[in-house]
C-alpha cells in the first residue's frame, strides 16, 4: 500500500555516476507524502479536508464523539461535493463508534484513521473487505506491534511534541526509527507525526525511515480550518506549548494534551487532580457537528468559527513547532511550499560538490 513516488537523482562518487532513488513524495495511493491529521471535534470539516485533497495529500475528517451515522454520511456527501479526489475520516476509539464506522465503510471511504485503542484485526479485515485502507495512529512502540500484527496499511508514529491529545510518552526521534525498524519488510507504511510544520521537518523524518508526515497544527493555522479566529490568531503569536492534563478530565479521563501556553493556562496550569470541568461556570457556547453546546471552564473543546464567549480561556490544543508558524494559509500553499521547499533541500544538501 506504500506505494511510493520516487525522485531519482544522478550522483558523480570517484568518477562513477550512480544513480539514488530517494523516496520522498506519494503514501498510500495519494499524490504527496503529506497527511492532514483529524482535527478535533470538527475542526477539520469538509472544506479543509476537500483543500487538502484537491492539493493531492490525504486530508481526514473527524466524526463526532458521539453515534450519529446519518450525521457521518452527511459529513462525508458534503466532502464529496468539494472535491472528486480520495480522502479519509478519524475515529477516537475511546468513544462510541461502532454505527459511525460502519457508516464509512458503506460510504467506502478512501481511508479509516484510528487513535486512543487498540485496532483489531476484525476491524481491519472488515474495512479491507470494503475497500477501505486503516491507518493507526500510536504512541508507543508497543501500540504499534498491536497495530502491525493486525494488519493495518499504515502506522503514524506520534511523538510527545505533538498537539492536542497525546497518547504516548516517547519523543518521535527516537520512537519513529523503532517502529520503521519494526515493520521493515512488511507492506506497512509508516508516518510521522508530532512537531512537524515545514520542510525541514519532512526531510528529517524521511530521514529517520518515515514515508510520510502527518501535521495537525500547521492545518489548523490555515484559512480553511474550521477554527476560531481568535484561536488562529494565538497559534500565530505565540510559541510556546506546554503538556497538561487540566481539560476535559471528566468527558476524556487519562488523555493529557498539549496546549498553547496562553494566560489562561499558566494560571490554573496546577489545578488540583480532583478538580474536573462538570462543577465549572458556563463560558461560552458552540455548535459543534449540527449540536448546541455549552462550553463550561476547563472543558476540553477548542473553540471553533461558530463559538461565542471567553474564547482566550477555552482550550487550544498546539504542537511544539508552534513557534516556526507565522502566518495563516491557503491550505494547498502549505503543501505546496513543503513539497516544493522539501525537494530544494534535498538538492541542496545531497546534491554532490563539483
Amino acid at each position: 500500500m506504500s506505494n511510493f513516488w520516487c525522485q531519482k537523482h544522478e550522483f558523480t562518487y570517484f568518477g562513477q555516476e550512480r544513480e539514488i532513488d530517494m523516496g520522498w513524495r506519494g503514501i498510500m495511493g495519494f499524490e504527496y507524502g503529506i497527511v492532514q491529521a483529524p482535527l478535533g471535534p470538527d475542526i477539520s470539516g469538509p472544506e479543509l479536508v476537500a483543500a487538502v485533497a484537491n492539493a493531492g495529500a490525504l486530508g481526514l475528517l473527524r466524526v463526532p464523539d458521539w453515534e450519529d451515522p446519518d450525521y457521518v454520511r452527511q459529513l462525508i456527501t458534503k466532502t464529496r461535493t468539494l472535491t472528486n479526489k480520495p480522502f479519509g475520516i478519524g475515529v477516537i476509539l475511546a468513544f462510541p463508534h461502532k454505527g459511525n464506522v460502519k457508516a464509512i465503510l458503506d460510504e467506502k471511504v478512501a481511508v479509516l484513521q484510528l487513535y486512543w485503542g487498540e485496532c483489531s484485526k476484525e476491524l481491519v479485515l472488515e474495512a479491507h473487505k470494503a475497500g477501505v485502507k486503516v491507518v493507526h495512529q500510536i504512541g508507543s512502540y508497543e501500540e504499534a506491534k498491536k497495530a502491525a500484527d493486525a494488519g493495518v496499511d499504515a502506522i503514524i508514529v506520534q511523538g510527545r511534541e505533538a498537539g492536542g491529545h497525546v497518547i504516548g510518552q516517547d519523543g518521535l526521534i527516537t520512537l519513529l526509527p523503532r517502529v520503521v525498524d519494526l515493520v521493515r519488510g512488511r507492506d506497512i507504511a509508516v508516518i510521522a507525526a508530532g512537531g512537524i510544520v515545514d520542510e525541514r521537518g519532512y526531510v528529517a523524518a524521511l530521514a529517520l525511515g518515515a514515508q510520510g508526515v502527518s501535521l495537525g497544527t500547521r492545518f489548523l493555522a490555515t484559512e480553511e480550518s474550521y477554527a476560531h479566529p481568535t484561536y488562529k490568531r494565538k497559534l500565530i503569536e505565540f510559541d510556546q506549548t506546554e503538556y497538561a492534563d487540566i481539560f476535559g478530565r471528566a468527558r476524556w479521563p487519562g488523555a493529557p494534551h498539549r496546549v498553547l501556553a496562553t494566560p489562561f493556562f499558566m494560571e490554573w496550569k496546577a489545578l488540583p487532580s480532583h478538580e474536573n470541568e462538570t462543577n465549572q461556570p458556563v463560558i461560552g457556547r458552540t455548535i459543534i457537528h449540527g449540536r448546541e453546546r455549552e462550553v463550561r471552564r476547563f472543558a476540553g473543546t477548542v473553540p471553533n468559527a461558530t463559538t461565542t464567549g471567553d474564547i482566550e480561556s477555552m482550550a487550544m490544543y498546539a504542537g511544539q513547532s508552534i513557534g516556526l508558524i507565522k502566518e495563516i494559509l491557503p491550505a494547498g500553499e502549505v503543501i505546496k511550499r513543503i513539497v516544493e521547499g522539501a525537494q530544494r533541500l534535498i538538492d541542496q544538501q545531497f546534491a554532490p560538490v563539483n
